[in-house]
């Protein structure tokens, strides 16, 4: 017998922790310091989105295998924010048989939506949650923080980036790889064990990933307006020749692809590519929406 009923994977409720209370940019702290963040009318600094990204490894593994590490996709959507000392709970869709994308999502304990993503492997899973929200967006009609911006610049250089275990990582992410795994919600001995590794090296966590790609961003010489207050909408980090290593180099290429607004916000849609040190092969890219809260800028306040 058969059934047609879908099955979820779930995994346990976890409590991520807030390290981005310190984080500074353009001479001001971030929406993540909890007094910034009631200034803007939020109850407390946000944990950031892909803080959430280590709870879907151990899930998306189970589905996968270790190809989830080599060629694995997440593109996600953040729905509601996640303040310290609340917990949240990774899902995911248990495919069909030789299928290659899902849908996975995170809740609060209580229920409450935390975001939602399409989660894949390999090329041709078809199109991704975030290429989906992409093809919808319609033309800003006005733009002031990101006027200078258009769709097709790039970034003013290639930037040169690598992660070492004891490494800080700068004032965007003012802390190092090791302080991550020390609190990070799900942990593995891949991320820090060569030994214990499938392929022989250490492998950066998922999330970690993130802080890889964006912590040199200011190299871009991206012409946003500010001071203004910015945080992250939309995030996918995909795979392509996969993992990448802890004490790699890697070089950067950014490239603004779309741009949109919203009564709260002006964003720009900003792909990162990421190869190898020759800089020759693609070896992943994040997808990351950057809304810049209107409201934080006080140009905004002078064109009224």
């Amino acid at each position: 017998m058969t059934f047609e009923t879908t099955l979820s994977l779930a995994g346990p409720l976890r409590r991520p922790r807030q390290m981005l209370g310190d984080q500074e940019y353009g001479g001001h702290a971030s929406i993540h310091d909890d007094s910034m963040a009631e200034k803007l009318g939020f109850r407390a600094g946000p944990i950031e989105g892909p803080t959430h990204f280590s709870l879907f490894p151990p899930l998306l593994e189970k589905i996968w295998g270790k190809t989830w590490f080599e060629r694995g996709c997440i593109s996600s959507h953040y729905l509601n924010m996640v303040v310290e000392g609340e917990e949240v709970r990774a899902f995911a869709e248990i495919p069909a048989d030789g299928a290659t994308m899902t849908r996975v999502w995170a809740e609060k304990a209580d229920g409450t939506p935390v975001l939602e993503a399409s989660a894949s492997i390999g090329p041709n899973a078809g199109p991704t949650l975030l290429e989906r929200r992409m093809a919808a967006l319609r033309p800003p009609e006005k733009l002031l923080i990101l006027e200078d911006l258009h769709v097709g610049m790039k970034g003013a250089v290639d930037e040169h980036v690598r992660m070492d275990a004891d490494q800080h990582m700068g004032a965007l992410y003012p802390f190092s790889l090791n302080q991550k795994l020390a609190a990070i919600t799900e942990t593995s001995p891949w991320y820090s064990d060569a030994a214990a590794s499938p392929w022989g090296r250490a492998i950066i966590p998922l999330e970690m990933i993130s802080v890889l790609a964006e912590h040199s961003s200011r190299l871009a010489g991206f012409p946003v307006k500010g001071p203004a207050v910015g945080l992250f909408a939309d995030q996918e980090i995909s795979l392509i020749d996969g993992p990448l290593f802890v004490g790699e180099d890697y070089v950067l290429r950014r490239e603004i692809v779309a741009l949109a607004e919203s009564k709260r916000t002006e964003s720009y849609w900003v792909r990162t590519r990421i190869f190898d040190a020759s800089g020759e092969r693609q070896v992943a890219e994040m997808l990351l929406n950057h809304a810049t809260l209107k409201h934080s800028y006080a140009g905004y306040a002078d064109a009224g």
